[in-house]
């Protein structure tokens, strides 16, 4: 009985815990949020970053209550629409010059480097084409897979490294497919039907993908400027400034920025970032 009993205060004594965590985490929430106007904030970002900002802001809605309201589209797209007059609160965009343009057309009150891209050759498990490098995308009989006809800047990117290898033509004459999707062009290389390919290291990162090719690295000499740049920024219709600020930093924090590394990208933060940042302006 007596057993029975303090297994009954032992379970009321965890459950109040439970109660009391709980309760602690929402009021803690709620005296967070009150710091801010707004319960809510819209965050628009390209495509690439969507699963990096999924957890990221998963992270700070759990920390501070506030409702984050994301989209992820393609970098051309959302540019285009916001040059045009569309509205966001925070805009994290791919290109250095989309940010530039975006603040000197007054749309932007200012901008970080949020984190940047690399690309990667990537081939079949066991690379049974014996790939090592660009140069050998050019050897006879590699059936190579490309994403050339993908949207700005993705399949630009892939021609661009092509070209500063001096092996552009050749290797199209290796090209089995050309692919205008890089997602659903991953199966076709884990597959076999495709022995190599070059990508962003954070495809090789998605769950679909993970573990499923090999990931070889391209020097960075070869890597077209432009597209490795991400940004981050506080548009000029942010609701209540405070938390827009505040969301900025918190994705610019080392906490956050280990999740970009997580799924691929290049922290701004890190050593091999602030290099980055130095040289691509």
């Amino acid at each position: 009985m007596m057993e029975d009993k303090k297994e009954g205060l032992s379970r009321r004594s965890f459950l109040k815990a439970g109660i009391g965590a709980a309760a602690a985490a929402s009021v803690s929430g709620l005296m967070l949020a009150g710091r801010f106007q707004e319960n809510s904030l819209q965050v628009w970002s390209c495509g690439g970053l969507a699963e990096a900002f999924t957890e990221a802001n998963g992270l700070y809605e759990q920390k501070n209550g506030i409702r984050i309201n994301y989209t992820g589209a393609f970098a051309a797209a959302l540019g285009k629409s916001l040059l045009g007059g569309a509205v966001t609160e925070v805009f994290a965009g791919r290109v250095l010059q989309l940010a530039q343009t975006l603040r000197n057309d007054n749309k932007m009150l200012y901008f970080k480097p949020l984190c940047f891209t690399e690309y990667v050759l990537i081939t079949p498990l066991g690379n049974p084409a014996g790939i090592q490098s660009v140069q050998d995308l050019v050897r006879p009989g590699v059936r190579v897979i490309l994403p050339l006809g993908a949207s700005p800047p993705g399949g630009d990117a892939v021609m661009g490294i092509l070209k500063k290898a001096n092996v552009g033509q050749a290797v199209l004459k290796n090209m089995i497919e050309k692919e205008s999707c890089v997602i659903k062009m991953m199966p076709a290389i884990i597959n076999g039907k495709g022995e190599a390919s070059i990508v962003e290291r954070r495809l090789t990162r998605q769950a679909a993908f993970a573990g499923k090719v090999e990931v070889l690295p391209i020097p960075e000499a070869l890597f077209p400027p432009g597209p490795l740049t991400f940004t981050i920024g506080v548009m000029k219709y942010a609701k209540d400034r405070v938390l827009a600020d505040d969301y900025v930093n918190f994705i610019c924090s080392g906490e956050a920025q280990a999740i970009f590394e997580r799924h691929g990208f290049i922290p701004a933060i890190s050593a091999k970032g602030r290099i980055l940042v130095e040289t691509l302006g």
